[in-house]
């Protein structure tokens, strides 16, 4: 497998896990082929005409369309992680066995390498015990949330709302204990990439993702100063400004391969800029009331 460390503003960073070990010799588990079931039935429920009848199955598209609302406000973190397998008994011992290291491709111009080891025993370790609670959480509001399969047309909703929840936390918590795993062994080989480098920077200088397209790839000149710029924005590291656009989020899964890359940048971009968005509010909000209530000039006793 190969991780991504992609920084989505100067302070925030995405973890994405290449899996390139899966084959089609294996055969899925039992977890992954209902994983895989309910995401089918997702999907065809999305698909339902917007003009159906509510009692006639037109429940299932505004069951998705909310639904997507809440799964976009899930921390982009989650799913990072959900992305690395769980580390079972035969996997670490082979891991240990052979000292197999794990790549982690990041864009070295945008995020210093000595960073590496620290963010990632931070996305290792700071929601371990946010995952563990919530898991249990969610498997105590089980047996609650059965008696709505009585309710009939529709599924029951919460209860398996909750089935989800818990899966996801599972998964989340599951791909952190891998990750700290890989640190602590030092099974961990940062890879700085100038491919990562160039994209990033391109996202940076043109306004669309049309534009990226048709112009030539930056020269690693202006690759260098379009970072040294977002140097210099975030005034010496005390400053967060973003780093990666969504639209290029298509780009990046593209370049590599690898579609399910889309969604997961474009998500964290979202959830980056709007908390960015709100912390500026609260600051220019914070001044507007210290202006409001500073006394004049002429009001302020003279020094004596």
């Amino acid at each position: 497998m190969r991780l991504f460390l992609l920084p989505i503003s100067a302070r925030r960073t995405l973890i994405y896990c290449e899996r390139r070990s899966a084959t089609t010799s294996e055969k899925p588990s039992l977890l992954d082929r209902a994983t895989n079931k309910a995401n089918q039935t997702w999907a065809d429920w999305e698909k339902t005409s917007p003009g159906t009848p509510w009692y006639k199955g037109g429940w299932k598209k505004t069951l998705t369309v909310q639904g997507n609302r809440v799964l976009r406000r899930i921390p982009y973190q989650e799913w990072g992680l959900k992305t690395i397998p769980a580390l079972s008994s035969m996997r670490k011992q082979a891991k240990l066995d052979g000292r197999d290291t794990v790549e982690v491709t990041f864009p070295g111009l945008f995020l210093k390498q000595e960073r590496v080891p620290g963010i990632l025993k931070q996305l290792a370790t700071e929601r371990q015990s946010l995952h563990r609670k919530r898991l249990w959480w969610s498997f105590i509001g089980m047996p609650i949330s059965a008696p709505f399969a009585l309710v009939p047309i529709i599924p029951n909703i919460p209860f398996f709302y909750l089935v989800f929840r818990a899966y996801s936390h599972w998964k989340a918590l599951s791909g952190s204990k891998h990750l700290e795993f890989l640190l602590k062994n030092n099974l961990i080989k940062p890879k700085p990439s100038e491919e990562l480098d160039e994209m990033y920077a391109a996202g940076l200088i043109h306004p669309s993702r049309q534009h990226s397209r048709d112009a030539p790839a930056p020269t690693r000149k202006q690759t260098e100063e379009v970072a040294e710029i977002i140097a210099r924005q975030t005034n010496n590291e005390t400053e967060d400004v973003m780093v990666l656009q969504k639209w290029n989020g298509k780009l990046l899964a593209e370049r590599f391969h690898l579609p399910e890359m889309e969604v997961e940048i474009e998500r964290a971009v979202e959830q980056v800029e709007s908390s960015i968005k709100a912390k500026e509010e609260l600051h220019e909000e914070k001044r507007e009331i210290e202006k409001a209530t500073a006394y004049p000039e002429e009001f302020k006793k003279p020094a004596e």
